[in-house]
């Protein structure tokens, strides 16, 4: 299991409504790619956070990591969504799973 998670910062003029946007057409748009096995997105609550909003994905392997980024549903959104609203981004990919390690878990 591979969890993909991207912060990104929102340009100034990106109000509240505007947020709620992002987050509906997050879930309506990534939950399309067939190798997301989970989405979750939503707001930051530290008004002092440079980090405003979040998508996290889950995956089941680094192959379907690489095919989700290049995903034409992906990339669209990127595209529509991402890039004229938010000024920053940073994203990480983690494998949340401990393995054989009962004392990981």
């Amino acid at each position: 299991m591979i969890e993909h998670v991207v912060l990104f910062k929102l340009r100034p003029e990106v109000d509240g409504k505007k947020l709620e946007w992002m987050l509906r057409e997050t879930r309506l748009r990534l939950l399309k790619i067939p190798s997301v096995l989970a989405l979750r997105s939503g707001r930051s609550l530290d008004p002092c956070s440079e980090w405003d909003f979040f998508v996290s994905v889950s995956l089941d392997s680094d192959e379907r990591l690489a095919s989700y980024s290049l995903d034409p549903i992906h990339t669209r959104f990127v595209d529509d969504v991402i890039e004229p609203n938010t000024c920053g981004r940073l994203a990480m990919s983690f494998q949340p799973d401990p393995g054989e390690n009962p004392l990981l878990s």
